[in-house]
């Protein structure tokens, strides 16, 4: 089997996997959207032996207890206010463990990414094609 049309076929299966990924991440913001709750949280500082950067979300669910939201990667890149700061956070009644924070950076970034991804992977497929 010739090279090219191998690296061909791969390129092409690992952009149509990744283009999955960021439609399945796009359902899941508009499930947020159109049934998730949205309530207030406050910034807090993460612990002092924590090496990542921002802080941790602390909100209250529907049934009152108290729910430690770590938005990782995407709160310093997507507008987290410093520690004190009040922010807007949406999940859905059944899963308040996988919050997320309720502004258009926060909840579109993954979907972005996997979206560039696929576009970088079909871009190398087309121009290996031969």
């Amino acid at each position: 089997m010739d090279a090219g049309l191998m690296l061909l076929a791969l390129c092409t299966g690992l952009g149509f996997g990744l283009l999955l990924l960021a439609v399945r991440q796009l359902v899941a913001v508009v499930r947020l959207w159109g049934r998730g709750l949205r309530v207030m949280g406050v910034v807090t500082a993460r612990p002092a032996a924590d090496r990542l950067r921002g802080g941790l979300v602390v909100f209250t669910d529907h049934l009152g207890r108290t729910v430690v939201f770590d938005p990782r990667a995407y709160g310093p890149l997507c507008g987290l206010p410093p520690v004190g700061g009040s922010v807007p956070v949406v999940f859905l009644r059944s899963r308040p463990g996988a919050a997320r924070l309720w502004t258009l950076r926060h909840l579109l970034a993954p979907a972005f990414g996997w979206f560039l991804s696929s576009t970088v992977v079909f871009g190398t497929a087309v121009m290996v094609t031969p």
